[in-house]
C-alpha cells in the first residue's frame, strides 16, 4: 500500500472541522488547568494502578495536583507501549511545545509548569477547540441540569439517563425530578408527565440527544401502567424492591424513555454491555468491565416498537461488533456509534471500522466520538481514528475496489462529520 496515497487521505480528512457527539465535558469548565486535569484521567490512573501504584497514593486525600502527576509518572516507563501514553505525548507535543519522546522523572516538571502557565493564559478554551478542529462538543448532562451558563450552540446538551432507568427507587433520585419538574410522581401517569417535562426542558434547550449506559444483563420491554402501579407504590412507600420488581420499573422508564425520543424526535444513544463495579479495589472510574453474554437479541422488541427513533448503538466488546454490524445491516434505525472504552484501541477500531465500511449503508455510521473529560483531549483520540479510517479507506476502498481518491474522501468524510449533523440534527 502506497505511503503516499494514505498521507493524501489523511490530509484531507485531518482538514476537516469536527462535530463531537460523546463526552462528558463539563461546559463550565471545559478545558484543563493542570497536567493533572490530563493525567488524572481513568485511563492514566487505571493503567498505572494495575502497573503496580497503589490505589491510596493515586487518590490520598489532599494529594495537590503537581504531587499526583509526579507519582503517576513514575509508572508511565511501564505504560509508554500503550496507545493512551502515546496520546499524552502527542497532547504535550501540540499544545506544551513538548520536544521529548517520553514523559519521566527527569522533564516532567519543566512540563507541568510550561503546561499550568499556558493553560492560565486568556482565551485557553478556545485555542483548544480551534487546534482540535472542533465546531460543537456534545455533553452528557444530568437529568436536572438547568443548562444554563453556557453556549448550548457550541457545547450541545444530551439528556442522560441512567439515574432514571437503574436507580429510580432511590430517594434522592426522585427528590431531583420532581425539584426539575415540579411533578410529585405518585403514579405511572405523573411520572410519564415528569418524564414528559424533561424532554420539553432539554429540546428547548437545544438538546440533540438522549442517551443511556446499560448492563448486559437489562432486556427492553413494554410495560403497562397497570403493570407498574404496585411497584411505584412499593417505591413511595419505602418498601425495598424485589429484583424482579425492579426490573420492572427500570423497563417502565426505559420504554418511557424511547416513547419520547420518538415525540420529540432525538436519536436514543444507547451504551451497552458495561458491568459496574467488578474490580471493587480498582481507581475512581476505574471499576467497570465489559461482559460478552450481552446481546443485542435483548433489544429485538425495541427495535421493532419504535421504528421512529433513531438509536445510535456503541457496544464495549469487539466481539458484540459482528452483531452490531449484522443489525445496523437489518433494522433501518440502528446505527454503528463510534468505538467504545475498552474497544478504542487501534486494532480493536482497525478491524471494527473496516467491518462497519465493508457492510453498513455508509449513511448509518458515526465513526467516533471523544468521550472525553477534558477539551485537549479530542486531538489525540480523532487523529487516532483518522489515521486508521485513511489506512482503510486507503487499502480497502482505491487499492482493492479501484475507487478513486475523490471518492474514498467522501465516504471518509460522511463517516466523521457528514453523519453526525444528520443523525443528530446538529
Amino acid at each position: 500500500m502506497s505511503s503516499q496515497l494514505v498521507q493524501r487521505i489523511q490530509s484531507e480528512l485531518d482538514s476537516l472541522v469536527l462535530i463531537d457527539p460523546h463526552t462528558h465535558i463539563n461546559p463550565h469548565s471545559a478545558a484543563s488547568t493542570t497536567l493533572a486535569d490530563i493525567m488524572g484521567y481513568h485511563y492514566y490512573t487505571e493503567l498505572a494502578h494495575s502497573a503496580g501504584l497503589p490505589r491510596e497514593q493515586i487518590e490520598e486525600p489532599g494529594l495537590g495536583p503537581k504531587e499526583k502527576v509526579g507519582r503517576l509518572v513514575e509508572k508511565l516507563g511501564d505504560l509508554d507501549n500503550t496507545v493512551q501514553v502515546s496520546w499524552l505525548v502527542e497532547m504535550c507535543r501540540e499544545f506544551f511545545n513538548f520536544e521529548d519522546d517520553a514523559v519521566t522523572q527527569d522533564n516532567w516538571e519543566t512540563l507541568y509548569d510550561t503546561a499550568e502557565a499556558k493553560m492560565a493564559a486568556p482565551g485557553w478554551e478556545q485555542q483548544v477547540l480551534q487546534q482540535s478542529g472542533l465546531e460543537k462538543v456534545f455533553l452528557t448532562n444530568d437529568f436536572d441540569d438547568p443548562l444554563t451558563g453556557f453556549d448550548t450552540s457550541l457545547y450541545v446538551p444530551c439528556l442522560r439517563t441512567d439515574d432514571l432507568v437503574f436507580h429510580f427507587a432511590k430517594p434522592e433520585t426522585r427528590e431531583r425530578l420532581e425539584k426539575a419538574t415540579n411533578i410529585s410522581v405518585s403514579d405511572a401517569a405523573s411520572l410519564r408527565a415528569a418524564i414528559g417535562q424533561l424532554f420539553e426542558h432539554f429540546t428547548k434547550n437545544g438538546a440533540k440527544a438522549c442517551a443511556i449506559s446499560i448492563p448486559p444483563t437489562f432486556s427492553p420491554a413494554a410495560v403497562t401502567d397497570a403493570e407498574i402501579e404496585a411497584v411505584l407504590a412499593s417505591v413511595l412507600s419505602g418498601r425495598e424492591l424485589t429484583p424482579d420488581e425492579s426490573n420492572l420499573l427500570s423497563q417502565f422508564n426505559f420504554w418511557t424513555l424511547a416513547g419520547f425520543c420518538a415525540e420529540y424526535h432525538l436519536p436514543f444513544d444507547l451504551m451497552i454491555g458495561v458491568n459496574r463495579r467488578v474490580y471493587e479495589a480498582g481507581v475512581f472510574q476505574g471499576q467497570d468491565l465489559y461482559d460478552s453474554r450481552v446481546s443485542l437479541i435483548q433489544y429485538r422488541e425495541l427495535f421493532n416498537s419504535f421504528p421512529q427513533v433513531t438509536f445510535p448503538v456503541s457496544v464495549l466488546a469487539q466481539t458484540s461488533n459482528q452483531e452490531l454490524v449484522s443489525y445496523a445491516w437489518i433494522f433501518p434505525n440502528v446505527v454503528t456509534n463510534g468505538h467504545w472504552w475498552y474497544s478504542n484501541i487501534p486494532p480493536h477500531i482497525e478491524l471494527d471500522c473496516r467491518s462497519r465500511l465493508h457492510a453498513v449503508p455508509q449513511t448509518k455510521q458515526v465513526g467516533y466520538y471523544s468521550d472525553m473529560y477534558k477539551l485537549e483531549f479530542a486531538l489525540p483520540k480523532f487523529a487516532m481514528y483518522r489515521r486508521i479510517l485513511a489506512k482503510v479507506l486507503a487499502s480497502d476502498f482505491v487499492i482493492d475496489r479501484g475507487w478513486s481518491e475523490e471518492r474514498a474522501i467522501s465516504l471518509g468524510k460522511l463517516n466523521l462529520r457528514g453523519n453526525v449533523e444528520t443523525i443528530f440534527n446538529a
